[in-house]
């Protein structure tokens, strides 16, 4: 599937640092968040379907894709902040936000800390720390990636030159990268490839902790009150929508069975059906 969705990139400076920023169409706002092994390109499928009614802003999560190489800063709280920054300076008051594995928590966190900024919140394919309702997807344990990567200059020392077959490697993992077109899976190699691009990208495992306690005392104080979606695959499945249920006061959930992990490139059609009707349901005929 070729990439021929018309965008603009943009170097936008947000809570002191500089993001690589795709931006398409006119219209209200929707602000899409990445996971790893991705970039922005992730949306290729999705952004010129949402782009003919939305302003759709893509960026490169903190460190990652063509981000600044940030010292700190990868927990779901600090990106959270980010993505607050970046619709500031976009001179956007609000948006529908719409997040996918490490992306989940920020756009998670963003909704229940600023309720009136976040519109409508769409999340895919991420579990919450440790938030009760998913334990029979990681019932075997977490997998072993999580470990590996969540050692301090453990994974880039052992990956630094090997970039190319470890991520072919990760994205030929069961459902991991299915539907992922071969451009946009070179592009995923090259913007991990490098000592400092495995740092920033190990880096989001390694405040996975403070991450969970975020989403803890989140919760313990806020609720969802917009309208979500917790859309789950493999091998998330309904566990997200699980976790949500009791702190979201108005929730939708969709598991798309045939379907991989990186939704909006495996099925991009079936993700766009979805988002069509629930992110326009409050806006003016």
């Amino acid at each position: 599937m070729p990439d021929t969705t018309a965008h603009h990139l943009r170097r936008v400076t947000t809570n002191g640092v500089r993001l690589n920023v795709a931006i398409a169409g006119e219209g209200p706002a929707v602000l899409l968040l990445h996971g790893f092994p991705h970039t922005w390109r992730v949306w290729s499928g999705i952004m010129d379907r949402l782009a003919g009614q939305y302003r759709v802003i893509a960026p490169d999560l903190r460190g990652l894709g063509a981000s600044e190489r940030a010292a700190e800063g990868y927990d779901a709280g600090t990106l959270a902040a980010d993505a607050e920054g970046l619709l500031d300076a976009l001179g956007e008051p609000s948006a529908a936000v719409v997040g996918i594995d490490a992306g989940t928590a920020p756009a998670v966190l963003l909704a229940l800390r600023r309720p009136g900024l976040v519109r409508r919140l769409v999340v895919m394919e991420a579990l919450l720390g440790r938030l009760p309702g998913a334990e029979h997807v990681v019932a075997g344990g977490a997998p072993w990636w999580f470990g590996f990567h969540g050692v301090p200059g453990l994974a880039e020392t052992v990956l630094a030159g090997n970039e190319a077959p470890y991520l072919d490697w990760f994205l030929d993992s069961g459902t991991l990268g299915r539907g992922v077109p071969d451009d946009i899976r070179a592009a995923f190699v090259q913007a991990y490839t490098g000592g400092e691009a495995l740092r920033c990208a190990f880096s989001h495992y390694r405040a996975l902790p403070t991450s969970a306690r975020q989403l803890r005392d989140a919760v313990a104080t806020a609720r969802l009150t917009m309208p979500t979606m917790a859309v789950g695959s493999q091998p998330v499945g309904t566990g997200l929508e699980r976790q949500l249920r009791p702190v979201a006061d108005d929730l939708v959930g969709h598991h798309l069975r045939d379907c991989g992990h990186i939704i909006p490139l495996d099925r991009p059609d079936a993700l766009a059906a979805l988002l069509a009707p629930f992110l326009s349901a409050d806006l003016p005929a």
